[in-house]
């Protein structure tokens, strides 16, 4: 699999244009295309969600794994190159956290006793991702009761630009009030986005866990997307940065900069991963899921308005076209270009 494909593309949206298309757009994936499918009826999309979920959400944190090592570890079970063992644990113990977290959020049954996400989830995310690389490297400051899935019980330095988590005797019962408001989280709303952002930004400010806050908080997040009917959320390492200054931004009351990150990373699986497969070939779905290495949404696009591709507006004004449109598209320009 190659590293994350972009055509060419026309001037970024603005953030209340993206927060609309993600509305509509959602709204086609439940009504017309059938919803999230399970990963057992559709391995590759949820195969290639991930890989590079477990890479990218590694690196962030400092993992120097190139994908095509994080593929030969997860299909083949083989630690390719010379990394230190621990790095290899790492990518393991979250990639099967977040296989742990697409199984469990797309069953029919969905959410337990009504709840979004479970504290013994949230436990076990944890748990997940980090007992293989705890087994192989442990923190050095752990005491017997912080091992994973268990929350801190030591005291956390200031984090850049200054806000200091919560002592840590206030944990559990910081964690029961965060619990309580990601319960109330609804989808398909103007703010989905920035409430979203808000709930992850204050789970990392908490950081109820002495290691792993990071990893588990992408997760969690993940599965309360695809719970909600939604594709999980990326964040690519090349966002490292502008990631942690839309979280500090956040800290200070600002979620905009960490919704529109997020939201674009919705769209952008859903256009990569899930539409394509979901539509088939007659179905009509964004011009972005169809573009590829031969051709960009950019020149779909200009091929819409010229009226050589054929499709229709959206309810958010953007065109939609089919697969087979686009072929019959190809082959016409390929004719004419002889």
């Amino acid at each position: 699999m190659s590293e994350h494909f972009q055509g060419p593309r026309r001037g970024r949206p603005p953030r209340d244009v993206v927060y609309e298309r993600l509305d509509v757009q959602i709204e086609e994936l439940w009504g017309r295309l059938g919803g999230l499918p399970h990963p057992e009826e559709a391995r590759d999309i949820w195969r290639g969600l991930w890989f590079e979920e477990a890479h990218h959400s590694t690196a962030i944190e400092g993992n120097t794994l190139v994908l095509k090592q994080v593929e030969a570890l997860l299909e083949q079970g083989r630690a390719v190159g010379n990394k230190e063992l621990a790095e290899y644990m790492e990518v393991k113990g979250y990639a099967d956290a977040a296989d742990w977290v697409y199984n469990q959020a797309t069953r029919p049954a969905g959410r337990q006793g009504g709840e979004l996400i479970t504290l013994a989830e949230l436990r076990q995310i944890h748990h997940t991702a980090m007992a293989p690389v705890w087994d192989v490297s442990p923190h050095p400051q752990a005491s017997r009761s912080e091992q994973p899935g268990s929350f801190r019980e030591h005291e956390i330095h200031p984090f850049p630009g200054g806000m200091t988590p919560p002592t840590w005797p206030i944990v559990p019962a910081e964690m029961d009030s965060w619990l309580g408001r990601v319960n109330s989280l609804e989808p398909r709303s103007e703010s989905f986005p920035e409430r979203l952002a808000e709930l992850h930004a204050a789970f990392e400010r908490i950081h109820p866990f002495l290691d792993g806050n990071g990893r588990t908080g992408r997760l969690v997040m993940n599965l309360a997307l695809v719970r909600l009917g939604y594709p999980p959320a990326i964040i690519y390492k090349r966002q490292r940065t502008q990631y942690l200054n839309a979280l500090r931004r956040a800290d200070g009351g600002d979620c905009g900069a960490l919704g529109e990150l997020f939201a674009r990373s919705i769209l952008d699986n859903l256009y990569r991963f899930v539409m394509p497969a979901v539509a088939g070939p007659a179905r009509l779905v964004p011009l972005a899921a169809l573009a590829s290495t031969e051709i960009a949404a950019s020149a779909l696009r200009t091929a819409a308005n010229r009226g050589r591709l054929q499709a229709v507006r959206g309810a958010d004004g953007e065109w939609r076209s089919s697969r087979n449109w686009v072929e019959e598209y190809l082959a016409t320009r390929y004719r004419r270009d002889r």
